[in-house]
């Protein structure tokens, strides 16, 4: 095995392995008894990042074979290209790794002594702009690797625990920034105060922060002296990077940004947008080229020199991302035409947690119903207006459904949540019967309605991925905060205008008086949603949560079919306990389906937490696009 190691600290995190003189290469991957035993992890690891960045760089022969000579060397891969990048987790993993392979060829007679430090990309590497991808590295590996003794039997001494790497490891990432008292912030939108103790907001104006009073109100002064309480959400940090330009849309999927510019549906129309990548960014770009009445989108990776400038095209870089959009908004460099029209989503201002600070008893006398917009398990739902300007959702409670005096205690904490993929609880009126929730009123309606009726045309991949991914992520919030769903279905989420997915009434089956509802035996209760340890014990947890998420990935990509449809409750009950699970749907690939069976896994420790499934997720998208 010829395999040469870097320690470069340029492409982070990174274990690089070349082939000597063309051959081709075979690494062994042993079960390293690592602390832990985290090995297995460790292994699959690379094996997914190897598969993953062998297809981006159209590098495909790659064969894993599994369990080779003996139970403890887990896999072989045998890869004949030049460069074989492997990715290590995080910078710890990735250290303990270039440890172990370097004892294993360190009697090597072949070993290469450059390397490229930086991708092959579009015809060159990108360090030393060499055009051939089989030329020789231009960066010599550490010098302490030469100085051993080629041939030499003698096994390499412990490495001390004190001792220092030779190549220092880069600085810790800076902790983020709260806000702070005395802090200058710049209105991204308007806001029109709903009490008399908030301040007006002005798009682009500045405003100074007097005290933090939660995470959701703050109080500040404007220029003229004026102070009250604002929604933290509508404003950002002066000169905080992008947030400051309009065609910035940072909470936007790659679905969404298409919905959102075939709506416009103008010839270069723009928008840049977070990638499902960390730490990357996207220009999504309409066309109507070749006469397309509808047009088509087209989306561009903002990708980054060695220097960390900025570039779209080769040979146009720039030192920030506004530069390159302003040169891009006059030349196409490359691009199927340039940047014309800048299309935002700052048109529509985000919900607020409530309407005015501490407000959450709202009076009944400044609400006006519109129409009604169905029946759910607590009464009717009415679409309408309060003060005659703000679209709200109103709940109307049937009286007997729900243990009244303990949800309103809770309404105070619900009211707290915010996040962008929950339905906002803006109040609740409580003098009078029935009660009235209040809450964040979302155009495309129940999530469910939406798979079976409101699509326009056959989902592709990714936006499927993507309503997954957006209930996922409203639902890591929740678990961060220790919140328990109970009832995450397809019919308990709702779309907005934009297309995004957001998770409503949480929580809120803890009050419902119906037994039929609370019982496991119910004809109401949601078996088909429900893991083994809630149909046989009532026990509701995250992993419940996690289990009930699962069946709604597959109502997704069944487009709305209901679970185990051939079953009744009973039959459904017994088959899941012996082990049943839903089939695999036709619109869901493999990887689609593992993640929705690892969510029902019988155990519940052995289910995945919230936050690791919007990691895959995410990582999934990131191959989709």
């Amino acid at each position: 095995m010829n395999l040469g190691l870097s320690m470069t600290a340029q492409v982070l995190p990174l274990l690089y392995v070349t082939v000597a003189r063309g051959k081709c290469v075979s690494l062994w991957i042993y079960g390293f008894n690592f602390s832990d035993d985290t090995s297995n992890i460790f292994c699959n690891t690379i094996l997914k990042s190897i598969t993953c960045t062998c297809k981006r760089f159209d590098s495909l022969r790659v064969k894993i074979t599994q369990c080779v000579d003996g139970m403890w060397i887990l896999s072989q891969v045998i890869y004949d290209e030049g460069p074989l990048y492997i990715f290590a987790k995080t910078e710890e993993i990735r250290a303990q790794w270039i440890k172990k392979l370097k004892e294993l060829v360190r009697f090597n007679k072949d070993l290469m002594q450059k390397y490229h430090p930086c991708f092959w990309v579009d015809g060159a590497w990108l360090c030393c702009q060499q055009e051939v991808k089989q030329a020789m590295g231009c960066k010599v590996l550490d010098r302490k690797n030469e100085s051993r003794r080629r041939g030499s039997r003698k096994p390499l001494p412990p490495t001390p625990t004190e001792e220092k790497p030779g190549r220092p490891l880069p600085p810790q990432p800076a902790e983020p920034q709260g806000p702070t008292v005395g802090m200058t912030v710049i209105a991204e939108y308007n806001y029109p105060p709903m009490t008399a103790q908030d301040l007006e907001l002005r798009k682009d104006e500045e405003y100074t922060i007097l005290e933090i009073c939660d995470a959701n109100w703050w109080r500040a002064r404007d220029k003229h002296g004026q102070e009250g309480y604002i929604p933290s959400n509508y404003v950002v940090e002066a000169d905080n990077g992008l947030e400051k330009y309009d065609w910035y849309c940072k909470n936007m999927n790659r679905s969404q940004a298409e919905q959102l510019l075939k709506s416009e549906n103008k010839d270069g129309g723009f928008l840049v947008r977070e990638s499902s990548k960390a730490g990357k960014y996207t220009v999504s770009l309409h066309t109507k080229g070749g006469g397309e009445t509808s047009g088509s989108c087209k989306h561009y990776n903002i990708c980054t020199t060695p220097k960390g400038q900025f570039y779209l095209a080769e040979k146009h870089n720039f030192n920030t991302i506004a530069e390159l959009i302003n040169y891009h908004q006059h030349n196409a460099a490359g691009m199927v035409c340039r940047l014309k029209h800048i299309v935002s989503n700052r048109a529509r201002p985000p919900s607020t947690a409530g309407l005015g600070y501490g407000v959450w008893e709202i009076d009944p006398r400044y609400l006006t119903f519109i129409k009604e917009l169905g029946t759910g398990q607590f009464g009717v739902v009415k679409y309408g207006k309060w003060q005659g300007k703000h679209d709200v959702a109103i709940k109307m409670i049937k009286e007997g459904s729900m243990s009244e005096d303990d949800f309103i205690e809770e309404a105070k904490i619900m009211m707290k949540l915010r996040h962008e993929n929950l339905v906002q609880l803006y109040g609740v009126c409580t003098k009078q019967r029935p009660i009235y929730i209040v809450t964040e009123f979302l155009s495309n309606g129940c999530l469910l309605t939406y798979l079976k009726e409101g699509l326009t045309q056959h989902p592709t991949a990714v936006q499927l991925l993507e309503m997954c991914k957006d209930v996922s992520e409203g639902m890591a919030y929740l678990e961060s905060q220790q919140y328990i769903h109970r009832d995450l279905a397809a019919r308990n989420c709702l779309v907005d205008g934009n297309g995004t997915v957001k998770v409503t009434d949480f929580g809120l089956s803890r009050y419902v008086l119906d037994d039929e509802y609370k019982s496991s035996a119910g004809s109401k209760f949601p078996v088909r949603w429900s893991p083994p340890e809630v149909l046989l014990y009532c026990k509701f947890s995250s992993k419940s949560d996690i289990w009930a998420y699962g069946v709604l990935m597959w109502e997704v990509y069944s487009l709305g079919k209901l679970p185990y449809e051939r079953l009744n409750n009973t039959e459904m009950v017994e088959q899941v306990s012996r082990g049943l699970r839903l089939y695999r749907p036709q619109l869901a690939n493999e990887k689609v389906y593992s993640i929705m069976l690892n969510c029902w896994q019988d155990k519940a420790e052995e289910r995945p937490t919230f936050q690791e499934l919007v990691l895959t997720v995410q990582d999934l998208l990131y191959e989709l696009q």
